[in-house]
């Protein structure tokens, strides 16, 4: 047989097949496609055409069968292929690559996908992450510059960590202006609370409007000019192992500044009662850590040169306790001082503290300071 007879044999049968396909084709999208057969045939004969002669039909380009609707058809199902590939890329962006923590403490980070890893860090309760890789049970990620792998078993996600993520979360704005003025009202000409710098950060109240952002400043409500500021998200994050270390080596060294002695003053029995009482005035339900610090702010002022330099004098300063000045110390100095205040007055006499040099307190929530059970002490 010829070279040119067995050709064409060949092309024959790839014809037949392509009816063959044609006919299955036309009945499974019957009444599903607007186009008739013979417009489906029409087409599919050009494209045989091609086959037979291919200079025939070169000018019917690819862009022509797909100005048609004739794009190369799905195996699976009548999707084109451009189509289907964008449907995927569209659930993938979808997908959320947010990470949780379900943990009631902390969640050990490793350097490895096993419990044998070294241990990178940390994620507590409420941080969240990013998700950088998935396999065998664990998930890489990263929290703020934590970046390792936690077991799936202690994680959450997607809808779920959305979720979460929006009930923890919080949404802070930064600074990004030399300084910016936080004011008292959302006005250009109300009173300003200070300047906050660049790269500050604060929690949000309230999207007040387009141009003013309520924020939180100093326990006050404040206002920021929107304009000047970024508005983000925020979860907390996890901290890397040196990070830990160093924030414990810090919270050490303070510690230890707080309470180096002092050193004692001389005081009679009258004076280690008369301050046992104001501490029960003033801290009797609280710890003793609690009641030891009212007696250090005492101590601190007989100390200090800028109050009279005894414990009497100090107590009965004109407008300083309250419970002094309005006879309650006194009736408790008559009758019961608990021993724990006793206790505490004692210490704070030889020089203990828990508060370092501080002089003053009042009821925690209103300033910043050492806070030590319901009080504030700076």
């Amino acid at each position: 047989m010829s070279e040119s007879r067995r050709l064409f044999h060949r092309l024959s049968g790839l014809i037949m097949g392509l009816v063959m396909m044609t006919a299955v084709s036309i009945t499974a999208v019957a009444g599903e496609d607007e186009r008739s057969s013979k417009e489906y045939l029409d087409s599919l004969n050009a494209g045989v055409a091609v086959i037979l002669d291919p200079g025939a039909g070169a000018e019917l380009a690819r862009s022509d069968f797909e100005n048609e609707g004739f794009a190369p058809m799905n195996m699976r199902r009548d999707i084109p292929l451009e189509d289907e590939a964008a449907e995927e890329a569209s659930l993938e962006e979808e997908e959320s690559d947010l990470v949780m923590a379900d943990v009631q403490n902390a969640l050990n980070v490793r350097a490895d996908a096993h419990e044998e890893a070294e241990k990178v860090g940390v994620l507590y309760k409420d941080c969240g992450g990013r998700i950088l890789e998935r396999r065998d049970g664990w998930t890489k990620l990263q929290s703020g510059n934590l970046i390792g792998w936690a077991s799936d078993e202690y994680l959450i996600f997607g809808e779920q960590a959305e979720a979460m993520a929006e009930e923890v979360g919080n949404l802070i704005v930064t600074i990004e202006t030399d300084a910016l003025r936080v004011r008292k009202e959302p006005s250009k000409e109300a009173g300003i609370f200070a300047l906050a710098a660049q790269d500050d950060e604060m929690d949000v109240i309230e999207v007040f409007n387009d141009e003013w952002i309520c924020v939180e400043y100093q326990d006050e409500m404040g206002y920021v000019s929107a304009e000047f500021v970024n508005l983000d998200f925020h979860i907390d994050a996890g901290e890397t192992i040196a990070s830990i270390r160093a924030r414990e080596k810090a919270e050490a060294e303070a510690k230890a500044k707080l309470t180096a002695n002092q050193g004692a003053v001389a005081a009679g029995a009258d004076d280690t009662r008369l301050l046992g009482a104001l501490i029960y005035c003033e801290a009797g339900n609280q710890s003793y850590e609690g009641q030891l610090a009212v007696g250090a702010t005492v101590m601190n002022r007989v100390r200090s040169g800028a109050y009279p330099n005894s414990i009497s004098g100090v107590i009965y300063a004109s407008g300083q306790f309250p419970p002094a000045l309005n006879g309650k110390v006194a009736r408790v100095y008559a009758g019961n001082v608990p021993e724990s205040c006793l206790q505490a007055a004692r210490e704070a006499i030889n020089g203990a503290t828990n508060i370092g040099t501080a002089t003053h307190f009042r009821r925690a929530g209103f300033r910043e300071g050492i806070v030590i059970g319901d009080h504030v002490f700076w």
